[in-house]
């Protein structure tokens, strides 16, 4: 029982050790290998998400295996430690596991990349903001979900292109946007 209140413990401290620096003293700490804060695992994954190595899910895991060894060793049928262990382990990882999927989906939907919608702005129309030199740049603003963006722009053809005017996206290349004259 002991055992269990010293996980129950320790893992709530972590928690709240970890809200607490992390408020205070913010943004440290970096990981080799996952090229973001520790929060995401010393997996070598490079991908955005969460690790199962993850600070956090090992103290959830922790949190929960002592409280559900403190909740088992209350009643008489599971309070013997054969029972209670692996009863608390599975709580453990159960818990451990729905944090992991939720974190997981929560990144996955956060970390997108805006490169797929870059790209599906090839055909949309833009307003020339600032007008396009011949053979140089200029400005456009197109609106994408309700919210107004601009971005560099350079006439396909290289010809001028005045403010004011309405042009096609033809392609993007990085962070430039290549637009055709509409008239």
């Amino acid at each position: 029982m002991i055992i269990y209140g010293i996980c129950l413990v320790v893992g709530l401290l972590f928690t709240l050790g970890s809200v607490t620096f992390g408020h205070f003293f913010g943004h440290g700490g970096h990981v080799a290998g996952s090229d973001g804060h520790a929060e995401a695992g010393a997996d070598n994954s490079d991908a955005p998400g969460i690790s199962v190595f993850s600070p956090t899910i090992i103290a959830s895991f922790i949190t929960a295996f002592g409280g559900f060894g403190l909740i088992f060793t209350q009643f008489q049928k599971t309070s013997d430690a054969a029972i209670s262990a692996p009863l608390s382990l599975l709580g453990g990882l159960a818990v451990a596991g729905v944090l992991l999927v939720f974190l997981r989906s929560v990144f996955r939907h956060t970390q997108s990349s805006s490169e797929s919608h870059v790209a599906s702005l090839i055909g949309a129309e833009a307003n020339v903001i600032t007008p396009i030199p011949e053979n140089g740049v200029g400005e456009i603003a197109y609106v994408v979900g309700g919210t107004r963006y601009s971005a560099p722009a350079r006439a396909e053809n290289n010809a001028a292109v005045a403010n004011g005017k309405t042009v096609k996206i033809v392609r993007t290349v990085g962070t430039q946007f290549y637009v055709r004259s509409t008239n």
